[in-house]
């Protein structure tokens, strides 16, 4: 429960501090005093969005802090994750906003994102104003509202429709797009099939078509190279029987003889003639190697250039359509069997996509059924628990429908439409509440569900703004009574206007103008004794010396006792 409630240059409050607690409290005050700025101020702590038209004028930054008690586990972990603790039992909330429209929220001592406090106070506060009678009108409010009522087996059966509701459509969504894509896959499965068997026709190996140049250049010059060849072994080591023939092999031998002969006359010839004998062996080598080098030449004759053309060929044209040398058409090869196997595997989930779907539809419409008898159980509860709530709202003759029928399509909530009727009269058909029921009416039937509500799904704290709206005499009485009923097991804060409901208060709290300098300022007074009783009499008659109205006042203070 918020224990104490302090605003600060909010609207027209300058800086006031509520003093709540347990039980129900009521907030009065003249028209213009800042009464709603009590429910502005809550919005902010619960996360709402900030506006700078809000702060008062003058100031810097407007201001709302809370005292919050509280022993829920879950909402001590959700502080904590954040950064903030929760001190014996007590938590503290605060929100800042500036002029310029910047906001900072803090929770147990900690910074925090404003958008955090929303699942924070979504645990503490539920806070009802007009709008939300408005939003009762819709059908998706009226879904959920009969769901929360249904309690956790209703939130079981839902949450469980919905996961499958979406594996549904997600793999509806897949087999689509697979089905779609049908053509084109197998348009790209033939082009891949057909782009693999030209490469592996080829067979092309890594840097080949460098080697494959090289040999297309020695085999278009073989006649040059072969008597390069022949002419330079014989140069080294002639074979001719000419003896005025001269080679390099004959010339160095001649010198080697040469020194030999006077090698013992000087030993330092000694290193000379051992280098020209091993050059003479070098020159026979080199001889022998170049006369076989023109052999092999013989060999090769004008297949093998063709051959290698042809060959160098088949690489170009590979080159042409998938890379500019044989490592990348290697590369493309791999990429296109890989992507063979991927299109067959797409192929092979189409075929069990089929399955899949079906056995989801037939889960989903299960599951459907399930949420649709669940909900109408919950929803003929609601009926007679709203209706006996209504009788004890100055509507003793009303009755309240939870309708449940079924939709054509399956949603994301089901396949119900719920609808919340209205039998106001005896022998008066049901109808929706958004075309029957009046402000007045909507206003029991709103505060009728949440006291049905608090029994299944409990909150700590109501906060009601004019939820007496459109309502006078007993019916306001009446919906004081349900208000301290509510009260017992939830803290209750009412914005009202009518002193028969705020009768019903255990603490009343006023709002007060002040114009006096000049500039309209708010504060806030608790009410006891006599100014509690002139105050209901202001509220009943616009006179707070009236002895009448003092006289009916002290009347419906007694209603409480």
């Amino acid at each position: 429960m918020i224990d104490e409630l302090r605003i600060s240059d909010l609207g027209v409050i300058a800086d006031t501090t509520l003093p709540l607690g347990p039980g129900f409290t009521a907030i009065t005050g003249e028209t213009g005093a800042g009464k709603t700025m009590v429910v502005t101020a809550l919005g902010l702590l619960m996360g709402e969005r900030s506006d700078a038209s809000g702060v008062r004028i003058g100031a810097n930054q407007a201001r709302v802090s809370g005292i919050i008690r509280t022993d829920d586990p879950e909402v001590r972990d959700l502080v904590e994750e954040l950064g903030g603790d929760v001190e014996e039992g007590e938590l503290v909330m605060s929100r800042t906003v500036n002029a310029e429209g910047r906001s900072r929220a803090v929770v147990g001592g900690a910074g925090t994102p404003v958008g955090a406090l929303g699942r924070i106070s979504s645990l503490l506060f539920a806070v009802h104003g007009q709008s939300d009678q408005l939003r009762l009108r819709s059908g998706a409010e009226q879904r959920d509202t009969l769901d929360r009522f249904g309690g956790e087996t209703l939130a079981d059966a839902l949450a469980a429709y919905r996961s499958t509701h979406t594996e549904r459509k997600e793999a509806e969504s897949q087999l689509a797009r697979l089905t779609e894509s049908r053509e084109s896959r197998a348009a790209e499965v033939v082009k891949l099939r057909s782009e693999l068997e030209e490469i592996a026709a080829v067979d092309p190996q890594p840097r080949e078509e460098e080697e494959l140049s090289r040999r297309v250049e020695v085999l278009a010059n073989v006649e040059a190279l072969r008597a390069a060849a022949m002419n330079a072994s014989e140069a080294l080591a002639s074979e001719s029987d000419d003896p005025m023939q001269r080679d390099a092999s004959g010339l160095v031998n001649e010198a080697a003889h040469e020194v030999e002969r006077v090698a013992t006359l000087d030993s330092r010839l000694g290193e000379s003639l051992e280098s020209l004998r091993s050059i003479s062996f070098q020159l026979a080598d080199v001889a022998k190697d170049l006369a076989a080098y023109a052999s092999d030449l013989d060999e090769e004759g004008p297949g093998e250039l063709e051959r290698a053309n042809e060959r160098l060929a088949s690489l170009n044209t590979l080159f042409r359509h998938y890379g500019t040398s044989s490592e990348e058409v290697l590369a493309h090869g791999e990429r296109a069997s890989n992507r063979l196997i991927e299109l067959d595997s797409e192929e092979d989930v189409l075929g069990g996509l089929d399955e899949r779907v079906l056995e989801l539809r037939e889960r989903e419409s299960q599951l459907a059924t399930q949420l649709s008898e669940l909900r109408k159980e919950a929803a003929e509860a609601l009926g007679t628990a709203v209706t006996r709530e209504l009788r004890e709202l100055a509507l003793p003759d009303a009755r309240f429908v939870a309708s449940v029928n079924a939709l054509e399509t399956l949603g994301g909530h089901g396949g119900d439409e719920v609808q919340f009727l209205l039998a106001p009269h005896p022998g008066s058909e049901p109808r929706p509440i958004a075309k029957s029921a009046s402000g007045g009416e909507l206003s029991r039937v709103m505060l009728a569900l949440e006291v049905v509500l608090a029994g299944a799904d409990p909150v700590p704290t109501f906060v009601f703004d004019e939820v007496d709206s459109g309502v006078g005499g007993a019916a306001a009485i009446e919906i004081g009574r349900r208000l301290a009923q509510l009260a017992k097991t939830s803290q209750v804060i009412v914005v009202t206007h009518l002193a028969q409901v705020a009768a019903f208060a255990t603490n009343h709290l006023r709002v007060v103008k002040d114009s006096s300098g000049g500039f309209t300022e708010s504060s806030c007074q608790r009410l006891e004794g006599d100014a509690r009783l002139a105050e209901m009499a202001r509220l009943l008659s616009g006179l707070d010396t009236s002895e009448s109205a003092l006289d009916h006042a002290a009347e419906l203070l007694q209603l409480r006792v």
